[in-house]
């Protein structure tokens, strides 16, 4: 290239914005190469299975004629190019197109092929099935867990109730000491030496807190005549039959 007059009328009329010079030699560098993917293209030499391809379509394309011996014999017992076949016209308009088969694959390897992805997704539906049905389950259980637990809280704090109450009026009636060692609420630092003690309290632990708070309920209503549920004592047993609605949780509910 010869260089540029850096005086001539050519050169100042240029635009000289900076970044313009570089964006145009981009612009030309993508145009130069597209140009050159066009020749590499029309230059490539196409494989065998491409101008097999290319013959067939060109051949599928073109409407039979008349040098075609079929079609030939179709047009001497009456038939008409475009007319669908069969004596009243209900048979098909076009030929029965053709399915090639181009692969190396034996004969029904696409229909193994499709079977086994059908099965393939069918076991990962199964899979899916099978984890939503699990967390299912996992969500109704820590349910039932949260519940029980509730339940459990509510059981222990009525019961603390009832110790308390039981200890209260036990005490108005000069009782100093429990029925069972845990009708009333013991202290968290008492000494228990006593071996009898200790027995009551294993054998104690052995009850859970449903099956202590319904014997505690049954002596204050027995002993004292007092619902824990409705925290009231009434004057005597037939007093508390007919004005207390009954002996459980449920039942004043």
């Amino acid at each position: 290239d010869e260089e540029e007059d850096y005086m001539s009328d050519l050169f100042i009329k240029q635009d000289v914005r900076p970044g313009l010079p570089m964006v145009r030699r981009v612009k030309e560098a993508i145009q130069k190469e597209e140009k050159q993917k066009e020749a590499n293209e029309k230059n490539r030499q196409k494989s065998i299975k491409e101008e097999e391809k290319e013959r067939r379509d060109l051949v599928l394309k073109s409407a039979l004629g008349n040098e075609n011996k079929g079609f030939a014999l179709l047009q001497k017992m009456g038939y008409k190019s475009g007319q669908a076949l069969g004596k009243s016209g209900e048979g098909i308009v076009e030929p029965i197109p053709l399915n090639i088969k181009t692969g190396l694959s034996g004969l029904g390897h696409e229909e193994l092929k499709k079977r086994k992805a059908e099965e393939k997704l069918e076991n990962y539906r199964q899979k899916l099935h099978m984890r939503k049905q699990a967390n299912e389950q996992a969500a109704d259980q820590f349910r039932i867990r949260f519940k029980t637990k509730q339940e459990e809280r509510k059981m222990e704090g009525d019961l603390r109730k009832s110790q308390r109450a039981c200890q209260q009026l036990d005490t108005q009636k000069d009782i100093d000491v429990p029925k069972e060692t845990w009708f009333w609420i013991e202290p968290e630092e008492e000494d228990r030496k006593d071996e009898e003690d200790k027995e009551d309290e294993c054998t104690s632990s052995d009850l859970s807190v449903s099956e202590k708070l319904h014997i505690l309920t049954a002596y204050l209503r027995e002993e004292h005549f007092y619902c824990i549920w409705c925290g009231t004592t009434y004057e005597d047993s037939e007093d508390l039959s007919s004005n207390c609605p009954g002996d459980s949780a449920a039942d004043h509910d």
